[in-house]
This record gives structure tokens, C-alpha cells and sequence, in this order.
């Protein structure tokens, strides 16, 4: 239950992360964040320790029993996530799911390398469209060609992702029933919309 995922919103509600219960548990010890309910109320680390609640997971101590926040908010972060996806090793083979580009098949990351589409030799650049996931047989049989040259197809266009940094090392997250009105774009526009006085 500890190891569970939390999603972290920042000041405005925006989601900016996701972490495990036992952190969550600690940044509302601390101070740092809150936690919401399903009426969207926040708590500060005493009075979610008497929320009493039924329903919910919950973690116990030899004394207490504590409700898993799903949500928290931070209480001074407003600074809003980056939206460029750093082009990296990792986001790649997160992008790509561990899986070669030219075959099909889903290996683990030490059996995978990376393979320009477009050779260097060639003009190919290093960038998110022209680099994707490779297992070592289809890149020694590519070799310095282009996919078309080596009678080789891509699974699926090379492209930049646009996802979100909470979720990069996930191809399908783990995500809750709390975590819903945050995720949408609709729903996250109805939290964040500055009210005006009329």
C-alpha cells in the first residue's frame, strides 16, 4: 500500500507528479502539501488524520489507522510543469514502450538500442523524429540504410511525444477515481479558470 501512486497537483491544481503513498504521507507530515477529499476540501496532516472515513484505503500504525490521500496539493508551488519532453534514452524507450519499431517485439531495455531511421551517414539527425527503438538483429540487418532501402517498415512514425512528465515512465499509469477531474483538460480548465468579480 505504500509504494501506491499519489498524484501531487500544484497551487493552482495543475497535475505536476506522481509519487508513492509513503512520500505523500510525509509531505503532508511536513507541511508541504494538503490533502483533498472527494469533495475537493483540504486537509492539513491533523485533521486528515481524523477524517474518519469508511470507505478508502488506509494504512495502520500500532495505534492509527490514516486514510491514503489519492490527492494532494502542494501549499506554495505554482511554478507549471515543463511542457518539452527532454529527448533522452529513457523517453525514448518510454515513448517506443520497449518495444522495436521495425519487428514488433517487447524486450527489456539492455536488449534494445537505439537506431536512426534516417542514417548519419545519410543526413539523418539525432532528434525525437528521427530515432526510435531497436532490438540488435533488426539494427545489424538495417545497418546504414533507410528503412525502405533495407525492405524494413516502422511499426509507427517517430514523433515527439507530448505527454506529460508525471507519466513518462509509464506507457498506461496507474491512475484513481480521485485523479479523474485533474486529468481531463475540461475538467483540470473548470479548477484553474480565474473567477472574476462581476
Amino acid at each position: 500500500m505504500l509504494n501506491t501512486a499519489v498524484l501531487v497537483l500544484n497551487r493552482n491544481f495543475q497535475p505536476i507528479h506522481v509519487t508513492s503513498v509513503k512520500r505523500a504521507i510525509s509531505l503532508l507530515y511536513q507541511g508541504v502539501a494538503r490533502a483533498l477529499d472527494e469533495q475537493y476540501r483540504q486537509y492539513d496532516f491533523a485533521d486528515w488524520e481524523q477524517l474518519s472515513a469508511a470507505t478508502g484505503d488506509r494504512i495502520h500504525s500500532i495505534n492509527k489507522s490514516i486514510r491514503v490521500p489519492r490527492v494532494l496539493v502542494l501549499t506554495a508551488f505554482e511554478k507549471l510543469p515543463r511542457m518539452r519532453v527532454r529527448f533522452s534514452r529513457i523517453n525514448i524507450y518510454a515513448r517506443d514502450q520497449d518495444t522495436c519499431q521495425y519487428c514488433g517485439r517487447q524486450l527489456k531495455r539492455s536488449d534494445l538500442n537505439l537506431d536512426h531511421v534516417i542514417p548519419r551517414s545519410q543526413g539523418g539527425r539525432t532528434c525525437w523524429e528521427n530515432v526510435v527503438c531497436s532490438c540488435i538483429a533488426c539494427n545489424l540487418r538495417k545497418g546504414g540504410r533507410t528503412p525502405e532501402q533495407a525492405g524494413m517498415a516502422l511499426l509507427r512514425p517517430a514523433i515527439r511525444p507530448k505527454w506529460t512528465p508525471m507519466f513518462r515512465n509509464a506507457a498506461k499509469p496507474q491512475t484513481y477515481r480521485e485523479w479523474l477531474p485533474f486529468l481531463s483538460v475540461a475538467d483540470a480548465s473548470y479548477w484553474n479558470v480565474e473567477l472574476k468579480d462581476d
